[in-house]
């Protein structure tokens, strides 16, 4: 057997994530997003320990009054932003154990180039005693989702995108993550959602829920901003064989006068919870229902996740799972 990252509904020893820390980033943010990870936090640690990095004191000071008693603890380390997915390591299973792999990051291709996040997968493995395996080419933990058997999905528009590694096709990325994470297959999607600056993360598009199993969004309706995107991953996984389960997807979501890449489909599955974002549309009591039915062992938990959304993302791009 090779080293592997199982699937995330496998057994974890803990949640990785971060608490949001710095008001340049995050402005009248900063508070709401504060409150959003902490509630989202509190629900993981009914089920497991979660570890939490903290920038600063006053984040710290912050993360403790919302936090209280939860199984929780704090680790300061000065990170740029609380992307995990993507600046953590990923874990992998091995017959000889628990091993990391660690990928050079470059802020989605050269937008958000802050101090702290290239160490953070050195940071985290050396905290977990878990030996790191450094892997020059570019791959964000978000543009991948495993079934834990080998197999992969992702999209073109981020995996082949030039402003990630411009001089690698299709078959060496897919080299490099047989070489790297054990994939032997991959189901290649094509563009993510509208206005998603991480180019098209398939962690909001396209979700393994188990073995050959992907769940995947149905457009609200005409007008949904994603409609031709959903369509095309639905084609594109009814012929790769796929068993696929529908997912309501929120529509038109507004921030600022601009569609953001608002989606259910970036929930986290933790070991007793599943928490599933929420953005106040006519979608998500169908939301949660559809992804409850997935994971009936699990409590499922929709959770408003608008100011986490302001920096870019949700629960499943800022949790990292340690597998047990």
């Amino acid at each position: 057997m090779t080293a592997r990252q199982p699937a995330e509904w496998a057994a974890h020893a803990a949640t990785w994530t971060a608490f949001p820390s710095h008001a340049e980033l995050w402005q009248d943010d900063l508070v709401p997003a504060q409150e959003e990870v902490a509630a989202m936090v509190r629900e993981i640690a009914t089920g497991e320990r979660v570890e939490l990095l903290v920038a600063n004191a006053e984040a710290a000071a912050a993360a403790k009054a919302l936090l209280g008693n939860a199984n929780v603890r704090l680790h300061d380390y000065n990170f740029g932003d609380i992307w995990l997915r993507d600046t953590g390591p990923l874990f992998l299973q091995s017959p000889h154990g628990l091993a990391a792999a660690g990928f050079r990051f470059n802020g989605w291709g050269g937008k958000y180039d802050l101090p702290g996040d290239a160490g953070v997968a050195a940071f985290v493995a050396g905290l977990t005693k878990t030996p790191l395996a450094r892997h020059g080419w570019v791959l964000e933990g978000g543009a991948i989702d495993v079934d834990g058997t080998g197999l992969a999905v992702t999209t073109e528009q981020c995996l082949l995108n030039p402003n990630r590694n411009p001089r690698m096709d299709r078959h060496e990325v897919e080299s490099h993550l047989r070489r790297d994470l054990g994939i032997d297959r991959v189901l290649w999607l094509g563009d993510g959602l509208m206005n998603d600056h991480t180019d098209g993360h398939v962690d909001n598009l396209a979700r393994f829920v188990g073995p050959g199993r992907l769940a995947l969004p149905v457009a609200m309706d005409a007008s949904d901003p994603n409609k031709d995107v959903y369509e095309d991953a639905w084609d594109r996984a009814r012929d790769f064989g796929l068993d696929i389960v529908p997912i309501p997807s929120p529509g038109t979501v507004m921030m600022d006068d601009r569609i953001v890449p608002a989606s259910h489909m970036n929930f986290y599955i933790a070991n007793a919870v599943v928490v599933v974002p929420l953005y106040g549309t006519a979608s998500d009591d169908d939301a949660v229902k559809a992804i409850a039915e997935l994971f009936p062992t699990r409590k499922t938990i929709g959770m408003r996740a608008d100011h986490i959304l302001t920096g870019g993302g949700s629960f499943h791009c800022i949790t990292q799972q340690q597998p047990k």
